[in-house]
């Protein structure tokens, strides 16, 4: 289940190492600010989506996704963000 996620930092990294013209994903790596709007809207059309009970599925993939990538952008590892959400564990 958790693979695709998996599979979506490891297309990340790739993307920085190796831009490709034209790529969405290498736009929001390489604009930050571009980034941080598209989760901001992102989170916001998932709210909706949710109060309206309609395609919540689709809004909250498209927030995982402009996450991961500002996540990235930002050298924000999920290695250590799986680490602190372990750690968190034993105080929930």
């Amino acid at each position: 289940m958790l693979k695709i996620l998996e599979e979506l930092v490891l297309l990340a990294r790739e993307r920085k190492n190796n831009p490709i013209e034209g790529s969405y994903t290498n736009k929001l790596l390489e604009d930050k600010n571009l980034a941080k709007e598209k989760v901001l809207e992102e989170v916001n059309e998932l709210i909706e989506a949710v109060e309206e009970n309609s395609n919540k599925i689709h809004e909250a993939a498209d927030v995982l996704y402009h996450l991961m990538m500002y996540l990235e952008a930002n050298d924000i590892k999920t290695e250590e963000i799986m680490e602190e959400l372990s750690s968190r564990k034993n105080n929930t």
